[in-house]
């Protein structure tokens, strides 16, 4: 058991949150939930061992491991696969180094009644006490079992981690997790940059094969999937409930319910007080009373009521210019990088106003497939947009393409047409971009702030075709709420690269999947593609 004690973050005069406590058990599935800047990640942090808290701290049995995947990896290109991997025994393969240095100078040394010979002794029997009572552990075959189980062929094992997609880094990573066997795994943002296959595969080593767990995600479908427990961070203090996402939302709204009804009644019984005070402040013989209620007002917490966005915006896209038939078109088209097939012969029909997905796992060709599309890149066969196609695209460099020099507000402005420009600071809300922020330079934003950014542009620029390659990272929940209702109203045609199932469900009726050097055409809905394929991939990546 984990024990959060009393937590408290201040800083620059602003509290954080303050008086926090909670208890992690043994097997608890915990999601940690709440709006950006409520300090989701600063408390994982501080759980790691990573931030140091103003005030209280964690409390946890003396030899208890917890392992902590940060949204950004920090992976050394310059390690083999295997390499990265054996970390995870740094700390045996450290000790068991200072024993035989430490041992080597025993032989040698003949001050034997020293006080540095008698240190050395004890710190001998210290490190040979805790490494004696590991198990007795092949560790080159543990790191290889993990990396069979997690897809990694044996050539694969040798290959530099540069050679890697980010979804492949992370299962670099979580081999190191699982290697590690933690009391506690901390997970911020896992899903983001992975593919669906590596989505479906964590779930299932978190729910059967991890003990403790914490994961903040804006993946709603995997949270859902994997949480019995949400702890929400709002207004500086943390809520628990014994429930996944779905069911702390229903959870979440009665309690801010109650929490306006109460509100509402000691607000009505203040306004009561004052009347009674101001009526009867100067007589005499109801002084005392007078007295009496004005430090009761003084000395009276005021309820508060968690913060909610009420706002109801609905983001509809222009009207799509009329495209030909088939806006894209693909015939016999292979893709090669010197002798690396990505795909080969592959044909695909898009139908004006179709909405289609593409999956497959990160290396499969998906971003290379619309690259081509683009004519971005050489290939061979045919592949292109049809008549009148007015193309709208969303690419995973989107965030850099943007014109630093202009403010966020001008961003949206030089793009919006018609009454949409009347909406704009609304929109930008809904985007978390408040108040002063839209007078912020894009230069000074984060990377998140222009994926937000750019994907505002985007959904106000009337087209006929939207191509949007992983649109949702850095998205919080009510965003891609937002984007996905624009997307379903949208009249024209739709490519969507996603690996967020609960982002793709009733956006697509036909899916592309792009294995084994193939781009296969399924004629079923995005729902029942993931569906079955959950199913089949589970049977493959058991463990």
């Amino acid at each position: 058991m984990i024990s959060v004690d009393n937590l408290a973050v201040e800083f620059s005069g602003h509290t954080l949150f303050s008086d926090v406590s909670f208890v992690i058990n043994e097997n608890d599935k915990i999601a940690l939930m709440g709006k950006n800047g409520a300090g989701k990640s600063t408390m994982m942090k501080i759980i790691a061992g990573l931030q140091t808290p103003t005030r209280g701290g964690i409390r946890c049995p003396k030899d208890t491991v917890i392992a902590y995947l940060p949204q950004h990896l920090l992976i050394d290109d310059e390690c083999t696969v295997v390499e990265e991997a054996s970390k995870a025994f740094d700390e045996v393969f450290s000790m068991k180094s200072e024993m035989e240095e430490l041992n080597k100078q025993l032989e040698t040394r003949t001050d034997y009644e020293s006080d540095e010979y008698m240190k050395i002794i004890e710190r001998v029997s210290d490190l040979g006490e805790k490494y004696y009572a590991l198990e007795d552990v092949n560790y080159e075959a543990e790191v290889e079992v993990a990396l069979k189980g997690l897809g990694f062929t044996q050539e694969d094992f040798n290959r530099s981690t540069s050679e890697f997609s980010g979804g492949w880094r992370m299962r670099i990573e979580l081999a190191k997790i699982l290697l590690k066997k933690p009391d506690l795994i901390l997970l911020d943002e896992p899903t983001n940059h992975v593919d669906i296959e590596s989505v479906i595969w964590l779930e299932n080593f978190l729910l059967n094969k991890a003990k403790a767990v914490i994961v903040i995600s804006h993946d709603k479908a995997f949270v859902d999937n994997i949480t019995n427990r949400t702890l929400e961070v709002s207004m500086g203090k943390v809520y628990d409930y014994k429930a996944n996402y779905s069911h702390y939302l229903e959870l979440r709204k009665e309690r801010r319910a109650n929490q306006q009804k109460a509100y509402d009644e000691q607000q009505k019984m203040i306004a009561d007080n004052k009347l009674y005070i101001e009526r009867f402040k100067g007589t005499y013989s109801k002084a005392s009373s007078v007295a009496s209620r004005k430090r009761m007002l003084e000395k009276m917490e005021i309820i508060e009521v968690d913060e909610v966005d009420t706002s109801s915006l609905r983001l509809r896209f222009p009207p799509s210019p009329r495209s030909g038939d088939y806006p894209v078109k693909v015939e016999n088209m292979s893709k090669s990088y010197g002798d690396h097939v990505i795909f080969k012969e592959a044909n695909m029909a898009i139908a004006r106003g179709e909405k289609v997905s593409f999956v497959g796992q990160n290396g499969q060709g998906k971003s290379t497939m619309i690259k081509a599309i683009m004519g971005q890149i050489d290939f061979e066969g045919s592949c292109g947009l049809g008549h009148n196609a007015k193309v709208g695209y969303f690419a995973q460099n989107e965030a850099s393409l943007l014109d630093n020099d202009l403010t966020i507000f001008e961003t949206v402005d030089n793009v919006a047409v018609g009454d949409i420009r009347t909406q704009i600071k609304n929109i930008l809300g809904a985007f978390m971009f408040k108040g002063d922020d839209i007078e912020k330079k894009v230069g000074v934003l984060s990377g998140g702030e222009k994926t937000r950014l750019a994907m505002v542009k985007l959904l106000l620029e009337p087209v006929n075709v939207l191509i949007l390659d992983e649109p949702t990272n850095h998205l919080d929940l009510r965003s891609k709420d937002v984007i996905k209702e624009a997307l379903q109203n949208f009249d024209g045609t739709l490519i969507l690269v996603s690996h967020d199932r609960d982002f793709l469900k009733g956006l697509s009726q036909k899916v592309f999947e792009f294995k084994d050097k193939r781009v296969i055409e399924h004629f079923e809905t995005i729902d029942a593609f993931l569906e079955r394929n959950k199913v089949e991939s589970l049977k493959e990546m058991d463990l």
